[in-house]
């Protein structure tokens, strides 16, 4: 059973419709109780790095994710979910600690002429990590689906997965041991997405 964590916002409906589809069976939780059997956990987020934050630590899940985390579960975290793993964000002049699974903070884009901020729509991935279980049978290159201003900057460059342009090169995914993380949205990005949740599904089953 996947754990779906649910604190109020991020985009939980669409996750869970993509993880079902693949044939993953879900529970959505909103409290502790809920990961105690679970064999892997998905953070998904969509908005803003102190909500994601604030909501997770009022209904105790922050915690709750740094243990299981240290199961060796497998973890999945998107967009928000993803950058909620670093240190800090400089969003909003944000003043809340993330998981600090990760080393580095958040940034937003740099201004720059003609480039769009947000980054909203498909660009591509660049495989640093081909060994990484999360993109078995994704090729290199393939499009995925971004929504978002701000992007982490891990301290550690051996754990980013793939690597993306837009307007400079930033760290699109992560791995380290059983953690995986996306900037981009899995959900949203049609069948190759479809393809990185059916191996995360797959590694929960111990596949």
């Amino acid at each position: 059973m996947i754990a779906l964590l649910d604190y109020g916002s991020g985009n939980l409906r669409s996750v869970h419709k993509a993880l079902l589809k693949v044939g993953a069976a879900v529970r959505i939780v909103q409290h502790p109780e809920g990961l105690r059997d679970a064999r892997a956990v998905v953070l998904p987020g969509v908005g803003a790095f102190d909500d994601c934050i604030q909501a997770l630590r009022q209904q105790e899940l922050l915690e709750a994710s740094r243990d299981f985390i240290q199961t060796g579960k497998p973890f999945l975290g998107i967009c928000v979910g993803y950058q909620a793993l670093f240190e800090r964000s400089k969003e909003f002049n944000s003043c809340a600690a993330g998981l600090g699974v990760f080393g580095g903070r958040v940034v937003r884009f740099a201004e720059q002429p003609g480039l769009k901020i947000p980054q909203i729509g498909w660009n591509q991935i660049a495989l640093t990590r081909p060994d990484c279980p999360l993109y078995r049978g994704v090729a290199d290159g393939s499009y995925v689906y971004f929504v978002h201003s701000f992007y982490p900057q891990p301290t550690d460059a051996a754990i980013v997965a793939t690597q993306t342009d837009y307007g400079q090169t930033f760290a699109s995914s992560v791995w380290r041991d059983n953690v995986f993380a996306t900037q981009f949205h899995p959900e949203k990005s049609q069948a190759v997405g479809l393809q990185l949740l059916k191996n995360f599904a797959e590694m929960a089953k111990g596949r």
